[in-house]
């Protein structure tokens, strides 16, 4: 065994899996993740945690994989995330826990998503539980949103002991876990149901169909409803667009629509009769993971995929993952490419995109080089659909219909990072509704931060 290099994961050839919407990543077995633990140096000074955050303890969790204790390791993980099935699915581990390994320096940096990943899935195969609180506390906290934000504050206030109802818009929990990410990336019935379950068997309870903002408001929640705080966690659902002519026809999605009809009409069972399923080229304008979602997405439905990318390769937003794997099964990147109009047909059907080839010019205020067009470079794009991955806003509903909540230019509620705090007392705030589109791990980050400012708010009332 080289110690230098990881051990290498099992995957679906990218041939095979570019026709299915099976899970491409086949993940570790226990010796494989024994293997693989067996490379951490239990550093003492664990820079992997401090790049984690939910601050797992993750030299412990991997130690316990290593003597093969996989029911021990799990618990470990269990005191800091409430979803490490997804967690080790969809974090972008190489910017964060495996960006900060020590063994990275000079060779491969730990797996640590692919054991967090093996751990949770050998719990759920052994019908492994949480533990469930002891303590009650006797008081009621609305959390508002099902995604990880609102699942991870659920999940920790109620191992603190408070008694907590989760209000979801849609017919089904999870949020972003269950609409936004596909089925190849992240199993639905087998995962993230699973883990939702299990916030629910810490005494969570999950209303569906109930829309904050119209059912019932926040104030109504704390005034009529008897909650004695609340946790927004609504994310960012608002799509934005570029603004070009020809955006409204019928064949030009959201990459947040996109994928919620494939997910939530079951576009990827061959029995499912959905309407997305008909193109036969399609372009995703963005570069980021959404966009690489819905680019094998489309794939996987029978288009021919192109990403279209205004900067180059190396500006690209999305994991190098992802990115990967795209190329793999076959999607054609046109980078340094930005649409300058939507083309369609006397019925007003998608024909094509018209576009202009860009260079890159001096930093602009990101830092990274600004896309200049070069003049002359106009060309067409002959495509029958059209697919917008440029980033999501919160929507506005429930600011619009709080008092006293203060929100930024961006329509993000205003609250403080440590503590989820925001301008109204006895709410706070987490994930993408105040950050705007971020990952999975970091709208946890803030639901635990939010649990433990509520806590701190409810213990001193």
């Amino acid at each position: 065994m080289d110690v230098m290099k990881k051990v290498p994961v099992r995957e679906q050839a990218p041939d095979v899996r570019n026709k299915n919407f099976d899970e491409v990543c086949l993940g570790y077995n226990k010796e494989e993740a024994m293997e693989e633990a067996a490379r951490c140096l239990n550093c003492k000074n664990a820079r992997c945690v401090q790049g984690c955050p939910v601050s797992i303890d993750i030299p412990a969790f991997v130690h316990q994989v290593k003597e093969g204790n996989i029911e021990e390791a799990y618990k470990i993980i269990g005191k800091s995330s409430a979803l490490p099935a997804v967690c080790g699915r969809v974090c972008p581990q190489e910017t964060q826990c495996e960006g900060q390994c020590i063994r990275g320096i000079k060779g491969e940096s730990v797996s640590i998503g692919k054991l967090e990943r093996f751990v949770a899935d050998w719990a759920r195969e052994n019908n492994v539980e949480p533990e469930k609180p002891t303590e009650k506390k006797g008081k009621k906290v609305a959390v508002i949103g099902s995604g990880p934000s609102g699942l991870t504050c659920a999940g920790d206030l109620a191992k603190m002991g408070y008694d907590v109802t989760i209000f979801e818009a849609l017919h089904e929990a999870g949020g972003v876990l269950v609409y936004g990410i596909p089925e190849f990336r992240l199993p639905k019935s087998t995962v993230v149901a699973h883990e939702v379950e299990n916030v629910k068997k810490l005494g969570v309870k999950i209303e569906t169909n109930v829309v904050i903002g119209k059912s019932m408001t926040i104030d109504q929640l704390l005034e009529d409803e008897g909650f004695d705080a609340v946790f927004i966690g609504s994310g960012a659902g608002l799509p934005r667009f570029m603004g070009i002519p020809g955006e409204n026809a019928n064949e030009v999605f959201s990459a947040n629509e996109y994928l919620t009809r494939s997910n939530l009409m079951k576009a990827f069972k061959d029995e499912y009769d959905t309407p997305i399923a008909r193109f036969k080229k399609v372009a995703i304008v963005g570069g980021g993971n959404v966009a690489m979602d819905a680019a094998r997405t489309a794939l996987r439905l029978g288009a021919e995929t192109h990403i279209v990318y205004r900067r180059s390769e190396e500006e690209l937003p999305a994991r190098a993952e992802e990115v990967h794997h795209a190329k793999e099964e076959g999607i054609i990147f046109d980078l340094l490419t930005n649409p300058t109009e939507i083309l369609t047909d006397d019925k007003g059907n998608v024909t094509g995109m018209k576009c202009i080839k860009m260079e890159l010019g001096e930093p602009d205020a990101s830092g990274r080089r600004k896309p200049v067009e070069i003049p002359g470079s106009e060309f067409v794009m002959e495509l029958d659909a059209v697919i917008m991955s440029l980033g999501t806003s919160p929507n506005p509903l429930i600011s619009s219909t709080t008092k006293g909540l203060d929100i930024n230019k961006r329509k993000c509620i205003v609250a403080e990072e440590e503590n989820g705090k925001t301008s109204k007392e006895g709410v706070y705030a987490g994930g993408d509704a105040v950050t705007g589109a971020a990952t999975v791990i970091l709208a946890m980050g803030a639901g635990k931060a939010g649990a433990k400012g509520i806590d701190e708010f409810l213990s001193n009332k």
